[in-house]
């Protein structure tokens, strides 16, 4: 095993995505003296968006939250098309010198917690199987949500027997060639919504097959305003505004979604209504059972999707699978959808810290019987961070905030002489109610995945929030003083609680 890394660092990132990335960028400028190392099991940078090569990849947020707060987004397109986002995140780690700190190639397979050191030793795996040791002060998780091996893809009767070429999109082969065929894309979420106007260019016809709705919105690729000031301000100035504008928008949409719940439906039908030809039923193809943002709303530009709906190069169908054939999807309604190339965009699976085995010395830690911390730590876990972004706004407004939290939490741990910051659950917490790990959000993927994950309480600090603003109010000043995140000496820490 390889102990050239075994010296004591202060923090270990894993993952050099967008998480990753903001971590070790704002380690460089607000705790510069401190050791860090980045461990990315891939060869490159940026996570999902090194990953995903399907056609149209581009992000569903406006890049003014998706940009980090640190990094102004200066290009004309707001909503931007993946290979653009990769290099932003090239340009960020060349400009704040972070990219000789990663460690390319390394999957990290398990951390232990070193109860009379107080550190953490994380062991990572190269492909050739040969292992790697880190011992850092804090652990810091920046690994994403999914796995990134496979997606999920449901069981189809009759799949096997599909002649044509089956793909998933989160493993599309490169030069895949659809040009001139007949594509079906199972699936009616943001990569589903992404593929169909891509594919439709190239593709003999495209039809969308899902099982039920999703809500839909377009907004223009290139916001004027925002591209107005940056030719008449700074580049930080405009970046700024364009920030804090589209964070409140966000903010006082997703209100609106959840307390006034029948007149954003209303809203969102009725602009599709104008979108789309009078032939195509919004009632029956975009009118989904559940109220908006219980389950994530998509968002395409330039209403590309409905363009390509409109001039007849796609099409939907709504309804159950009942088989697939060695040409055809067949619907229970009857049905036939005749396909050469099926596009099985049927989601991801959860996948909690990356798949990594954790323990406290010798104890396995189950992360589901633990509470979250404020949407970042864990129960009765020392020195453990690790950022999940927010399902209703940008994942990078919650990156940014827990990377200066994590740099506030090396200076209080430094100003105050400690070695272990534990979140503990106070003695009338210990009977405390548990709930999802997210409430009021029940896409799919969250239903199969939900019982891995760390629990809600039934107040603060054991709440994850999905409220940039609130957490902004929350945790911008660093460790809040509340009585629960205890800062500790080994000399004198009693067994952390549960």
């Amino acid at each position: 095993m390889d102990s050239t890394n075994a010296q004591l660092l202060d923090i270990v990132i894993v993952g050099a995505g967008i998480s990753g990335i903001s971590a070790a960028c704002h380690l460089r400028t607000q705790c510069p003296e401190k050791r860090y190392r980045i461990v990315e099991s891939r060869e490159n940078i940026g996570g999902t968006w090194d990953l995903f090569r399907y056609p149209g990849i581009r992000s569903d947020s406006d890049m003014h939250t998706f940009g980090f707060k640190f990094k102004p987004w200066t290009r004309a397109k707001t909503i931007s098309d993946g290979p653009s986002i990769l290099e932003y995140l090239n340009e960020t780690i060349d400009e704040y010198t972070v990219r000789d700190n990663i460690d390319f190639g390394r999957r990290v397979i398990s951390a232990r917690w070193l109860s009379d050191e107080s550190v953490w030793m994380t062991v990572a795996q190269d492909r050739d199987g040969n292992e790697t040791q880190y011992r850092s002060r804090l652990l810091f998780m920046c690994s994403g949500y999914y796995r990134y091996s496979e997606g999920y893809t449901p069981d189809f009767p009759g799949l096997e027997e599909f002649a044509g070429t089956v793909v998933h999109p989160q493993l599309w082969p490169e030069n895949l060639d659809y040009s001139k065929k007949r594509v079906a894309v199972i699936g009616s979420g943001a990569t589903a919504v992404t593929l169909i106007p891509a594919l439709a260019e190239k593709a003999s016809h495209v039809t969308m097959v899902q099982r039920s709705p999703t809500y839909i919105v377009s907004m223009p690729s290139r916001d004027r305003l925002a591209n107005l000031l940056n030719r008449l301000l700074p580049a930080a100035w405009a970046y700024a505004i364009m920030r804090w504008r589209n964070i409140r928008f966000q903010n006082y949409f997703y209100k609106q979604a959840i307390e006034k719940p029948a007149k954003v439906r209303t809203y969102i039908l009725n602009r599709l209504r104008k979108a789309l030809k009078p032939e195509i039923d919004v009632g029956k193809h975009f009118s989904p059972s559940y109220d908006p943002w219980t389950q994530r709303l998509c968002l395409v530009p330039d209403s590309d999707l409905f363009r390509a709906l409109n001039s007849g190069k796609a099409d939907v169908v709504t309804g159950t699978i009942a088989r697939i054939t060695s040409d055809s999807i067949e619907m229970r309604d009857g049905v036939s959808i005749k396909a050469d190339m099926l596009v099985t965009a049927t989601g991801i699976q959860l996948e909690l810290l990356g798949g990594v085995k954790f323990f406290i010395d010798e104890q396995k830690l189950d992360f589901s019987q633990r509470f979250f911390y404020q949407g970042m730590m864990f129960s009765g876990v020392p020195n453990l961070i690790q950022t999940f972004g927010y399902i209703n706004a940008s994942w990078t407004l919650r990156a940014d905030l827990n990377s200066e939290f994590v740099c506030a939490l090396l200076k209080r741990m430094d100003a105050t002489g400690a070695d272990q910051c534990v979140p503990v659950l106070r003695d009338f917490e210990l009977a405390m109610t548990a709930q999802d790990w997210v409430t009021d959000f029940n896409p799919g993927y969250f239903k199969r995945g939900n019982h891995l994950f760390p629990k809600q309480g039934a107040h603060a600090p054991w709440q994850n929030t999905q409220d940039y603003l609130m957490d902004l109010k929350l945790l911008a000043g660093g460790p809040p003083d509340d009585g629960v995140l205890q800062f500790q000496n080994a000399g004198k820490a009693e067994a952390a609680g549960h």
